[in-house]
């Protein structure tokens, strides 16, 4: 290896003098020298010296780890005060204290290398011969060594190619076959230690490829990211790619990667791999000098390698939470009946592939198996890929390889047991399970109904007379259901609904706990007024506790409710359906006789109105607390909006229905009005106007036309109030000075929006962060709805000092023409139920 020094001398005893020599020259010349991005073969980078990328992004120097007296030299973005390292060149060999000074030279073949007095360290390799190298610090956090005379992309080594515990904007994860790299995150020995520690995360090619994290001890599996599925890795629900987020997975003959983009500089975010054994990505909040962390993983036990073993489906949400798939049954049911789960499940009946009545049960909603012995076929349909894994007796299941946008193309063919997999209520794919005929018949709706599954003339017969049993004893069971006492109890419930062509054109088949009535009235203590919530629209809502504990909160249907059955049978049927965080759960439903009842979690704080509005609760809701309101809410409806796989619209959101679990975290709640657009709708004018007179939209409320920037307007509105402590009273009066657009927007022309805050937070808040949240809450309220952002954009504006906000336009109170025929019931708005009464309209257009 040539040497890096710029002197030389045929005396070797001469060496170590003339570096003695340089380090202290350059020692004293790095005082005065000015802030650079290059280090060329002349002009080394000394220990007191920093490079700044040309835009200043990013930073390289020598640092101290915390608690660490050794030297290292690392990449940190320059532009945050809190120094945040994302590589670094020599984790197992660091600079010792007492070898000093030291610094970091270029040798004329370009090859990095760290020197002190008494050692010398190559950090670099190239396979290119350099006449004129020059190693440079871009942008985008990338350290490249390239001819100088070369664009900076043009590089024969680059630290992108050797990440460390942090993955940056641009950087790859994955396997470079043409190279022979391998891009792999691996976690700090400690935080003290940036040594490699004991997890890291690594693409996994084998069969359909994904990202796993795993632990060194043993090679250990210990999560994964899920097939890539056109959009994002399917195990990630929460990682989805906003307007300024772009994802990208590349498979071909020369590498496998995974990387994404931020379309937007100002914005500042990393993934990182920590020693605790945590994936995550976070993005950085200028105003409150904190990583906001935007997904991580493992989140929950069903995020462990497949914690129900062998054709096991793992759903956090229930309790026990694995249960087997269709046609299997518990391999051990003594570890089973313990909630060991772990032994997974084996078939109830053996296959019959020679005589091919074998056939498939869709289960759906699932984060497909571990796709490690699987093989991947992008040119075939759903069809052909079912002919040809019935016909391959190895093969266990298959899958579509690509669900973006709905579709459903590409074929997956799974060839040994089914492991990890796990339920999402909302996001996952459609898997098919190889079942025998006989198990065939079984497949209840929530596993999908069988599907491509030619079975032989005398096994049809039989099944459609198992069918036709099932069917009698089932009219027959409802029909007992119906006449009979409070004793009666059923496990489950299926509901199918059509919408109307005005909402939505599909049909949808679900199943839900369905709750004995004498063990809901046990719960709530007979339904006692010491147990009353409070009452709204759809009626009474109790507390309760289940027997195991659980505590409850029981909503009723009154039969003089406003709300009738429709609305309780579309609010089964949305929740149902999704699952989220800043989503209310729903754990399932009392039908027995004409009573109606939906059962859900517990909130102990209430509802978000009672401490907006009640002066006696809103001093305990600081600053910090409500920001985090905003951005749950928010997130809540981005999921609606565009993750989930349905795109709901609330239509009701207001203070009364974001309840409030123990530690403040809001839950959006009460889907009784709300709607699910097709795929090719963006917005709807109905007849009937329904919701919260001040949370409407002008167009809604006046025109009957309801989108996504309906509730875009409401989120308005709500921010405003949760900034003011104040209520909004109404958009289309003409006393505008009773109304709180017309007031906020008074002050934010006169330059005195700071009078708007709450004064029970006695001036304890950040003034940047609150104007920022003032004016997206304007932005969302503005008249026109094209005017206003998606909830994407007001999710990264929340999350981001640096992004730059638009100028917002007049609010939507100006309109003052009264809407045609309308029809509406007061409002309850001191109600601290789960569901506040809800004005409806009648009428419009």
């Amino acid at each position: 290896m040539n040497t890096l020094l710029p002197c030389s001398s045929s005396s070797s005893s001469s060496t170590p003098l003339c570096i003695i020599l340089l380090l202290f020259l350059l020692s004293i010349s790095s005082i005065t020298a000015h802030a650079r991005d290059t280090i060329t073969v002349g002009s080394p980078l000394a220990e007191n010296e920093t490079l700044v990328s040309a835009g200043g992004y990013f930073a390289l120097g020598f640092f101290n780890p915390p608690n660490n007296p050794d030297r290292y030299v690392g990449i940190w973005f320059n532009n945050i005060p809190t120094q945040t390292v994302v590589w670094v060149a020599n984790r197992l060999d660091p600079v010792a204290a007492a070898a000093s000074p030291s610094f970091l030279s270029l040798s004329p073949d370009g090859i990095l290398t760290l020197a002190s007095p008494n050692s010398s360290t190559p950090l670099s390799t190239t396979a290119t011969t350099l006449t004129n190298p020059v190693a440079q610090l871009l942008d985008t956090g990338n350290f490249v060594v390239r001819e100088a005379t070369d664009a900076g992309d043009a590089a024969a080594w680059q630290s992108f190619d050797y990440p460390t515990d942090t993955m940056i904007a641009g950087m790859k994860l994955g396997v470079d076959r043409r190279r022979g790299l391998n891009w792999t995150l691996t976690s700090w020995r400690s935080g003290s230690d940036p040594a490699p520690g004991e997890y890291y995360v690594a693409m996994e090619t084998a069969g359909d490829p994904e990202l796993f994290l795993y632990s060194v001890a043993g090679r250990a599996r210990i999560w994964r990211s899920g097939q890539w599925d056109g959009v994002q890795f399917s195990g990630l629900p929460d990682n989805v790619p906003y307007g300024d987020y772009v994802y990208t997975f590349t498979n071909n003959a020369a590498e496998v990667s995974y990387s994404f983009n931020v379309l937007n500089r100002s914005l500042i975010t990393r993934g990182v791999v920590n020693q605790t054994g945590v994936a995550q990505q976070s993005m950085w909040v200028q105003s409150r000098q904190v990583w906001n962390i935007i997904w991580h993983a493992p989140q929950d036990p069903c995020d462990e390698m497949s914690p129900c073993g062998p054709y096991g489906l793992c759903d956090p949400t229930v309790s026990p939470m694995c249960s087997c798939v269709q046609g299997f049954e518990p391999r051990s049911p003594q570890h089973w009946a313990l909630l060991d789960g772990s032994d997974g499940c084996v078939r109830t009946t053996r296959l019959d592939c020679a005589n091919r009545t074998d056939g498939f049960a869709k289960v759906s909603h699932v984060n497909l198996p571990d796709p490690t012995n699987c093989t991947v076929d992008a040119t075939v349909g759903l069809d052909q890929c079912a002919t040809r894994c019935l016909a391959n007796c190895s093969c266990t299941a298959y899958a579509a390889s690509n669900a973006s946008s709905g579709a459903r193309s590409g074929c997956v063919m799974w060839y040994s047991d089914l492991t990890g997999m796990r339920v999402f209520l909302a996001e996952g794919q459609d898997l098919y399970v190889r079942l025998a005929a006989a198990d065939l018949a079984s497949v209840t709706s929530h596993s999908g109904k069988s599907d491509h599954a030619p079975i032989a003339a005398i096994v049809s017969v039989s099944v459609l007379a198992f069918l036709l049993a099932c069917a009698g004893w089932y009219i027959w069971r409802m029909r007992k259901l119906r006449k009979s006492g409070p004793g009666t109890s059923a496990s489950t419930i299926s509901f199918s609904h059509k919408h109307r062509k005005e909402e939505s054109t599909q049909d949808s088949d679900i199943e839900l706990p369905l709750f004995d009535l004498s063990a809901i009235a046990v719960a709530t203590e007979e339904f006692s007024n010491t147990n009353k919530l409070g009452e709204g629209g759809f009626g009474p809502v109790y507390k309760g506790k289940l027997g195991n504990g659980q505590e409850i909160a029981v909503k009723t249907l009154a039969k003089t409710s406003a709300q009738g059955p429709n609305e309780f049978k579309n609010e089964v049927m949305l929740i149902a359906k999704l699952q989220h965080r800043n989503l209310v759960r729903l754990l399932g439903c009392c039908i027995q006789g004409e009573e109606r009842m939906l059962i859900y979690e517990y909130m102990e704080n209430k509802s978000l109105d009672r401490f907006l509005f009640d002066k006696a609760y809103s001093a305990s809701l600081n600053w910090q607390t409500r920001y985090r309101i905003i951005e749950g809410i928010a997130r809540g409806l981005v999921y609606l909006h565009q993750d989930s796989r349905f795109r709901v619209i609330h239509r009701d959101l207001k203070a009364g229905n974001i309840l409030l679990d123990k530690e403040m975290n809001p839950k959006i709640s009460d889907f009784g009005m709300a709607r699910i657009f097709g795929g090719d709708e963006t917005e709807v004018n109905t007849r009937k106007v329904v919701g919260t007179y001040g949370y409407m939209s002008p167009e809604y409320a006046m025109d009957g036309i309801f989108s996504v920037k309906s509730d875009v307007f409401s989120f308005g509105v709500l921010v405003l109030e949760i900034i003011s402590g104040r209520r909004n009273r109404g958009a289309y009066v003409d006393s505008s000075h009773l109304n709180l657009l017309a007031h906020v927007w008074s002050l934010w022309t006169e330059g005195k929006s700071l009078e708007l805050v709450d004064e029970s937070m006695d001036y304890s808040f950040l003034a940047n962060e609150v104007l920022k949240c003032l004016q997206i809450g304007l932005l969302c309220v503005q008249e026109h709805p094209e005017d206003r952002p998606l909830m994407s954009a007001v999710v990264l504006m929340l999350g981001s000092d640096g992004a730059s906000l638009r100028t917002p336009k007049q609010p939507g109170f100006a309109r003052r023409r009264v809407p045609i025929e309308m029809e509406f019931s007061s409002s309850k708005h001191d109600s601290r139920t789960l569901n506040d009464v809800t004005i409806t309209m009648i009428g419009g257009r």
